[in-house]
């Protein structure tokens, strides 16, 4: 092995590992060791060596000086030679220089990128984070990961809407989630949690405007804002659906173990949207409303707001109420319909999966011989396999939630909530170019028809299908004139459903065994509070209750926000209208 050595001015090629070590320099001396014996062989070697460890000192020490001057990347962590300005992995501007002629950087300025890199620069304090392995993968999923999407879960947290308007621009998905290793490198356990999007942020730190611009970038609830009582109120909607789940029961010491909801209610609009300006009326149903459903369900052939005379003489018109859009659509809407909040803590579909599961062996028996029928009507049959592979499907959709449901969960949840649910939907699924793909037998009737009729409510809920998605139908209460005062009949309303099609036709009731096919009718004011309008309309009624302190509540939060931007277009030419708010305290027994 030969060594190079510069010494006084003359390079010395050493040779190790032979008997006889020669060496020659370039400036023609004679070397040290020639001609030399074996202790001058010894004395060299020795030599060597300690020339050898200097040299490892001074590389160390020059290694040390370069790591030193290096600078750190705060987004990536790459350590960075010192003339670089920016990162060489990630193209980060350095900190501290500046981006242009009179201007910093985004990060010395305290911009959006800078939260993100002090945490990134806190992880590195760390006194164990070098030389090991598990710094090395911290490294590695900083540099790959998506820092413009992290950026904007910061800038929820913070209020900041810069980084998260740019994350959209780029075409980002505000229903993306964030995942384990996202989660531990935002190093905040207190804010972040997996599974969480940019909604999830905004609604929990009550960001409402950076709400408003993820929801309107949300697929699925039609173009704008969307702004619904339970995302204005939202501590109050979790205290309506901490409500529910507590009064969530199970039949025992029965033959039929249903879970059912212990109390009722019955969603409507509040009158007070009336005295509301055109102008702010339009943006809060813009905001509210489903109008895409809307338009689908009462085009031609129309399933809703058919009857002039139930819609303008009995003041009876159905709007319906935009919700997630997501599998768990028809549980949303029933929780709407009856709660005005969404399904979030998936109350409803436990206790649907749950009903299934300890009462399938009365289920089984009733969906089978419906189904059987309706698929004679199609020249189909199934054999043994397939009745107890289909049925276990209806099993573990119920279960999972996100899932789409059938028709037997519509008749199961019917059960679970006590009363008869009136589906209206439109006739055929179509594509998106508007081809027919199918039959769609959703619409109708949903009796609760496994439990005792003295069990359940005679107050039906409302829904609407369109392609592959429920939607909650809700009236507008009836306009109460404020001089006539308060009256008994006030806590007691009506809106009229009617149970025909726009030919006339009766409503299919759903899951009826051969012996009760005929008898729909007399099934129907059995379970129902049926009257025939004037027009000759078989119409069945639903009751609005007075609303349950928590919804009140919620509604009169949400319509102080309509009445603060009344009170903006109108100020100061015009007087400001009142803003009423409920409290739990002190309330009468009247109230």
């Amino acid at each position: 092995m030969r060594i190079y050595i510069l010494q006084g001015g003359s390079e010395v090629i050493y040779e190790l590992g032979q008997s006889a070590a020669s060496s020659e320099t370039c400036s023609g001396k004679s070397s040290p060791l020639a001609g030399g014996g074996a202790e001058a062989t010894a004395t060299n070697q020795a030599e060597l060596s300690d020339q050898l460890a200097a040299l490892q000192l001074a590389d160390d020490t020059l290694r040390e000086q370069q790591q030193q001057q290096k600078w750190i990347c705060l987004r990536c962590t790459y350590q960075n030679w010192p003339r670089t300005l920016n990162c060489t992995m990630c193209l980060q501007r350095r900190v501290g220089v500046p981006a242009g002629p009179g201007g910093g950087s985004p990060e010395a300025a305290g911009g959006p990128g800078a939260a993100d890199n002090r945490l990134v620069a806190a992880r590195r304090e760390s006194p164990s984070h070098d030389n090991n392995a598990d710094a090395e993968r911290r490294r590695r999923q900083a540099r790959q990961a998506d820092w413009p999407w992290l950026d904007a879960c910061l800038g929820v947290v913070q209020g900041d809407s810069r980084p998260v308007e740019a994350y959209l621009a780029n075409g980002g998905d505000p229903t993306r989630q964030l995942t384990a290793t996202e989660v531990n490198l935002l190093n905040r356990p207190s804010a972040f949690d997996v599974g969480h999007t940019l909604v999830h942020l905004a609604i929990r730190f009550q960001k409402e405007d950076l709400l408003a611009t993820l929801l309107s970038q949300i697929e699925g609830g039609g173009m704008g804002i969307k702004r619904v009582p339970s995302y204005v109120a939202p501590d109050l909607a979790a205290d309506i659906r901490r409500h529910v789940a507590s009064i969530v029961r199970q039949r025992k010491g029965a033959n039929f173990p249903c879970f059912y909801v212990a109390e009722v209610a019955t969603f409507a609009l509040p009158a007070e949207v009336e005295d509301l300006p055109q102008a702010v009326q339009e943006q809060l149903y813009e905001e509210l409303l489903d109008r895409d459903a809307q338009s689908q369900l009462e085009s031609d052939p129309p399933a809703l707001n058919w009857s002039l005379e139930i819609t303008m003489r009995l003041g009876s018109r159905l709007v319906a109420l935009w919700n997630r859009s997501a599998g768990d659509c028809l549980l949303d809407s029933a929780m709407q319909a009856s709660w005005g909040v969404f399904d979030r803590d998936n109350t409803l579909r436990r206790a649907l999966a749950e009903s299934l599961r300890h009462s399938g062996h009365i289920f089984y028996p009733r969906w089978r011989e419906y189904e059987a029928v309706q698929a004679s009507l199609m020249h189909f049959s199934l054999d043994e396999a397939q009745w107890e592979e289909d049925w276990a499907a209806l099993l573990s959709l119920a279960a999972q939630p996100g899932a789409s449901l059938e028709q037997l969960h519509v008749f199961v949840l019917a059960h679970v909530l006590r009363r008869p649910i009136v589906v209206y939907g439109v006739k055929l699924v179509k594509s998106f170019r508007g081809e027919a793909l199918g039959l769609a037998r959703f619409e109708g009737v949903y009796l609760p028809l496994l439990w005792d009729s003295t069990f359940c409510h005679r107050s039906p809920l409302a829904l609407g299908y369109t392609r592959g998605h429920f939607s909650a139908l809700v009236p507008l209460e009836p306009y109460t004139d404020p001089a006539r005062g308060a009256t008994p009949d006030d806590d007691l309303q009506v809106t009229f459903l009617p149970l025909q099609s726009h030919d006339r036709k009766l409503l299919p009731v759903h899951f009826l065994t051969q012996a009760e096919v005929g008898m729909e009718e007399a099934l129907l004011r059995q379970w129902l509070d049926v009257c025939v309008s004037e027009g000759g309309l078989l119409v069945a009624q639903q009751r609005l209750d007075k609303r349950p302190l928590l919804v009140a509540q919620m509604i009169e939060e949400w319509l102080n926000h309509y009445r603060r931007l009344a009170q903006t277009a109108s100020a100061p030419f015009s007087r400001a209208v009142a803003v009423q708010d409920y409290s739990s305290d002190g309330d009468s027994d009247d109230e």
